[in-house]
């Protein structure tokens, strides 16, 4: 095997070069909110299965909804719709070649995450007077 060193090929970058930046954040989130979207997509469809064919399931369904728990539970999944959401119009965006620069990727990054939490409260803030108010 030949030795690195001597080779004339330009070598990866090793992660001790890369300075952790908001846009790497960020990507990473979107593939991670990816995953728990997909997870919580399955329980709404238990719980919309158990509306249409079990209401004694739904009620208790409901009851673990209402719990401190289960608010814990829907307030992640709603941000992380919301992260996925926002992000993915940033990465349609960046499919226009517009918003490429790095300090411009900063930026959007940061109000990616500050957008979601905003929206993810906005969101549950409607449910909660809604039902509130029913």
């Amino acid at each position: 095997m030949a030795n690195p060193a001597q080779s004339s090929r330009p070598l990866s970058p090793h992660l001790q070069i890369w300075r952790f930046t908001p846009s790497m954040a960020a990507s990473i989130t979107h593939r991670f909110t990816g995953v728990i979207n997909y997870g919580g997509l399955v329980l709404v469809g238990v719980w919309l299965a158990s509306l249409a064919f079990a209401p004694d399931l739904y009620s208790a369904v409901a009851g673990f909804v209402r719990s401190p728990f289960g608010f814990i539970l829907v307030a992640g999944f709603v941000w992380s719709l919301s992260f996925h959401l926002m992000n993915g119009l940033r990465h349609l965006y960046w499919d226009t070649g517009r918003g490429l620069a790095p300090d411009t990727a900063k930026k959007t990054s940061i109000a990616i995450y500050i957008g979601s939490v905003l929206l993810a409260a906005i969101i549950l803030w409607a449910g909660y007077a809604a039902q509130a108010g029913a």
